[in-house]
């Protein structure tokens, strides 16, 4: 094994792991990284490429959607006994779970199907070519690692999950209004903070109030599930997001957006979500 280290991933040696655990997270890391370079080069590359091919928006979300199901498909193979349905639903009838998942679910679902179909969007709505839209989709990573670096760890050290949760459902409100009155590249950059911040929040302190409201020795699967969000939006997100941009332009996934968060944050304004008003820990 030491030899296999030294000869196929020599500059990882330099780093001189203590263990092989050590090893194994390194390489982990480079697999993640090489994955994710990967995934958004499909993610920034494929609607050219369809569009070459004389696809419209509903097939695009078609081809998208069967790529999610294969991605899906690899589920059963590695794990079926662990992530079971049965078992998934055990936790969700836990008191308290069912009703932040739905709010989890459901708050950011219009505006991952916005993302969805963005690089379309930036192709036949904003005109970009494929580079400019690579930029695009650089700021908004940024402003991901700006948001999750420098604000959300600040706010919850002063603030309770039920203010964040709050804040953030009306945050995502007021962003679907501006999507739906969107009608350049200047006013999505600008709308793209509050996006961030409404994403990353509710993330972030539903993932929170879900793992505390599970038994500790669930906290592993309910982090499961939590991320199984997604990819199970990246599989449906492109048919729903095709049929909606083709039927009723980019507005109405601002128009959905906005009419969702307003019924949730009426419901959590009636409703004491989480019941204990806690900061995130």
């Amino acid at each position: 094994m030491n030899s296999f280290f030294q000869v196929k991933v020599p500059f990882l040696v330099s780093f001189q792991p203590s263990s092989v655990l050590d090893r194994v997270i390194q390489i982990t890391y480079v697999i993640a990284a090489v994955d994710l370079t990967c995934l958004f080069m499909q993610i920034g590359i494929l609607p050219y490429l369809a569009k070459s091919l004389g696809l419209d928006t509903v097939e695009f979300g078609y081809l998208q959607t069967i790529f999610g199901v294969l991605q899906l498909l690899g589920g059963p193979v590695f794990g079926s006994s662990i992530f079971s349905l049965k078992e998934i639903m055990r936790l969700l009838k836990l008191p308290g779970v069912m009703e932040i998942f739905l709010i989890k679910v459901l708050s950011g679902l219009p505006t991952g199907l916005f993302l969805m179909m963005f690089s379309i969007i930036s192709i036949n709505f904003f005109g970009l070519e494929a580079i400019q839209s690579g930029y695009l989709m650089t700021y908004f990573g940024v402003l991901q690692m700006v948001v999750q670096g420098l604000v959300i760890g600040r706010l919850t050290s002063h603030f309770t999950e039920r203010t964040l949760l709050m804040l953030s459902v009306l945050v995502f409100s007021g962003v679907g209004l501006a999507l739906a009155l969107m009608t350049s590249v200047f006013h999505y950059c600008l709308i793209a903070f509050p996006m961030v911040f409404a994403l990353c929040t509710i993330g972030i302190i539903t993932d929170s109030i879900l793992t505390k409201a599970v038994p500790p020795s669930d906290t592993g699967a309910m982090l499961g599930i939590c991320s199984s969000v997604p990819p199970l939006t990246r599989t449906v997100g492109p048919t729903i997001g095709g049929f909606l941009y083709k039927r009723f332009g980019v507005s109405s996934f601002g128009y959905v957006q906005l009419a969702v968060n307003i019924i949730l944050f009426l419901y959590l304004l009636k409703n004491k979500i989480p019941q204990k008003e806690e900061k995130v820990r």
